[in-house]
């Protein structure tokens, strides 16, 4: 049997159309896979996540600062305290990028403002060069209710506008302490670098100078969040659950209202630039500060101009914002002989009973040096040289004590030629001259610097030559002649209290340093100084002669080339036993019992006055 071979059939051919299908169909389904896990992984395991940002994205959040602590005074009186004012800003996020839409908005904004596109311009790029990045960028504080009123009704048409309630500094007393209290600014990007700890943003407020600074941390307080649901518009829906600013702490300083109107009043009457210190002798507390011209603290609750600006430092103007009291550096002149009495009593260079025959002039080293008007004295000692203020007896202990640091040394000991560390910035050093400082000074700029020679001594033994020092350092310095040489740290805080009043904090008295000084050496020297206040004869006799209180005092009248003689007064009061401690310094304001010492009296009135009601009900007077 024969059997036929299987002849396989010819495969048909697939046509070029179905593998298309084919291929197409596959890419399809792997595209359907990718969208469903995409829209599953979107639903099922990141859901929730933008479920909470699609919720975010209609809810604004919007910062609340806290309202600052007040500032007392140290019985209570207001001093600096908090208003509401309706500011108009913009929000960087929303400003339009292009020029001319941006243009646009500057011109419909600046028409409700009253202003033009240009100064709303202004505004924003000194926003932009200013401020950190994403602050609100405001326009005008203290904006009108029609404005306000407006703004609400035509939101749609401003969703770039914002107007935000916002806490201002108001200032109950006006000018009072102006330069002790400072004053406060929106945070800079180098305030958020340097503050990292800090809890700050954008549009907060910060210290930025005075009691506001240094107290920053105190009076800020934390602040709080509002947020609100709105839509797509910016209107707003409803408002969320928010959280509560919680309000700074108040700062009592240790100031005395009746002392500092007093000194400001007194001094602002003379029309001359100056400044004076009050200050307790037994706990470094101060009492009074203040410097003329002084300044409207309220003019930086809004923008400044750039006039307002330069007026503030413009020295034909005074230059209100420079605090003279902590920050000038000056000759004192006869206010330093004390020091120099204790110098020379203390190297054995002079007795108290010493007797120094005053002619109004002497020559040392082939150099005359004269009394004010070449005035003679004739035979003084030490307690009369204090009383008339003899040149001619501390220019001989000068030259005796060159080539010494005898007179240097006891200005140090005093605290002389250092910062004191009083809590407000700003204050000098002052400068206590040696041979070392001004011959090496004198290398670097022989034009300006003479080299150190007998006359130096002598001239720094009177307060002049190139020794200075601000009226808050000649302060502690006489504190510590009142309390018998404890040199110790002026302070202006004196306490923190919660809103409630309750105390949280109190400061305590710091003693920076102390010397030794002979109880008896002391006594003449306050001997002196009450005769130059209160002898007939005294340098300040005619203010001081018949003040009820017993007063050590001393007039001064410095050399301050180019400018008229400067004048000023120590005093300590009462005499017997110190407890302030005054310093009052004139630019320009001639002898001291001119201009200075009849500041010195209105201020010691203002305190043994308020201190005389205290004790005796208002009536009688302080023996």
């Amino acid at each position: 049997m024969r059997i036929e071979p299987v002849i396989p059939r010819p495969r048909k051919k697939r046509s070029l159309p179905s593998r298309r299908f084919a291929v197409i169909g596959a890419v399809g389904l792997i595209l359907l896979g990718i969208l469903f896990f995409r829209l599953w992984s979107l639903q099922i395991v990141t859901g929730d996540k933008y479920l909470a940002e699609a919720n975010q994205n209609r809810t604004r959040e919007v910062r609340v600062p806290a309202p600052r602590g007040r500032i007392l005074d140290r019985d209570g009186n207001v001093l600096v305290d908090n208003r509401t004012s309706m500011a108009l800003q913009l929000d960087p996020i929303e400003i339009p990028t292009e020029p001319a839409e941006r243009r646009e908005l500057f011109t419909r904004v600046g028409e409700v403002l009253g202003n033009d596109a240009d100064w709303v311009r202004r505004k924003y790029l000194d926003s932009i060069e200013n401020d950190p990045p994403g602050s609100p960028i405001t326009l005008d504080r203290d904006v009108d209710d029609d404005i306000v009123y407006y703004l609400q009704e035509h939101q749609a048409e401003f969703p770039e506008v914002q107007v935000n309630r916002i806490f201002v500094r108001k200032y109950p007393q006006g000018l009072l302490a102006a330069h002790i209290l400072g004053s406060i600014g929106e945070v800079t990007a180098e305030d958020l670098e340097e503050n990292p700890d800090k809890d700050l943003a954008a549009g907060d407020t910060l210290g930025k100078t005075g009691i506001e600074q240094t107290y920053d941390d105190e009076l800020r307080g934390s602040p709080g969040d509002t947020r609100l649901q709105v839509d797509s518009t910016g209107r707003i829906v409803s408002q969320l659950p928010s959280t509560m600013p919680d309000p700074g702490d108040s700062i009592r300083l240790s100031i005395n209202e009746d002392v500092q109107v007093a000194g400001e009043t007194s001094l602002q009457s003379i029309g001359l630039p100056g400044a004076f210190v009050a200050m307790d002798v037994n706990n470094g507390q101060v009492l009074g500060l203040g410097s003329n011209p002084t300044f409207d603290p309220s003019i930086f609750t809004r923008p400044l101009t750039q006039k307002q600006v330069d007026d503030l430092y413009d020295e034909d103007l005074g230059a209100p914002l420079f605090d003279r009291a902590i920050g000038g550096q000056y000759p004192v002149g006869s206010i330093f002989k004390p020091i120099t009495a204790l110098a020379g009593l203390d190297g054995g260079y002079i007795s108290p009973s010493d007797v120094v025959n005053d002619a109004g002039t002497i020559t040392i080293a082939d150099q005359e040096f004269d009394n004010a008007g070449k005035q003679a004295h004739g035979p003084v000692d030490l307690r009369r040289s204090l009383e008339v203020s003899s040149d001619v007896y501390y220019y001989l202990l000068g030259a005796d004590m060159n080539g010494t640091r005898q007179l240097q040394d006891w200005a140090g000991n005093f605290g002389l030629g250092k910062a004191t560390g009083i809590d407000i910035p700003g204050e000098s050093e002052g400068l206590v001259p040696t041979p070392k400082w001004l011959n090496e000074a004198h290398k670097e700029e022989p034009d300006y610097y003479d080299p150190w020679v007998i006359g130096q001594n002598i001239q720094f033994a009177i307060g002049q030559g190139y020794f200075q020092a601000s009226p808050l350092q000649m302060a502690v310095a006489y504190s510590a002649l009142g309390n018998g040489g404890s040199v110790l740290k002026p302070q202006l805080y004196l306490q923190t209290e919660d809103a409630a009043g309750r105390v949280l904090k109190e400061a305590e008295p710091e003693v920076v340093s102390s010397f030794e000084m002979d109880p008896a050496y002391r006594q003449d020297i306050m001997d002196g100084l009450h005769d130059a206040a209160q002898a007939p004869e005294g340098t300040s006799y005619k203010v001081f002669g018949g003040f009820p209180v017993k007063v050590a005092g001393k007039t001064g009248t410095a050399e301050r080339q180019p400018k008229a003689d400067q004048a000023w007064y120590a005093a300590l009061a009462p005499a017997d036993n110190p407890e302030i401690a005054v310093i009052v310094t004139v630019e320009e304001g001639g002898f001291g019992a001119d201009t200075a010492a009849p500041v010195a009296l209105q201020i010691l009135q203002a305190y043994f006055d308020k201190q005389a009601k205290a004790v005796s009900g208002g009536t009688g007077s302080v023996e």
